[in-house]
């Protein structure tokens, strides 16, 4: 399934939801990081705040990949939107 994060904010929702579907506690994702669990709870709550290698750290963790799409000149891209070749060669 595709989320399409266009504000920081629906970062903490997709972030959640992907640990729920796991079915993993904030303290299995914590461990496997080697932080604590009230430090994952912070990241999790605030991904804004996290460096951007502690943020791919917990998506590895959780089985997301990242996928940087550059947005058409109509406006940004959507979520129906299929995944060109293309794109999967550029993902990250």
């Amino acid at each position: 399934m595709d989320y399409q994060i266009n504000t920081l904010s629906q970062l903490k929702a997709t972030l959640v939801a992907a640990r729920k579907r796991l079915q993993l506690r904030q303290i299995d994702v914590a461990e496997r990081m080697g932080i604590t669990q009230q430090s994952y709870a912070k990241l999790e709550a605030n991904p804004a705040s996290a460096s951007l290698e502690r943020l791919y750290s917990v998506l590895q963790i959780l089985q997301v990949d990242l996928v940087l799409r550059i947005a058409s000149e109509g406006g940004p891209s959507t979520p129906t939107e299929s995944t060109s070749a293309a794109t999967k060669q550029e993902a990250w």
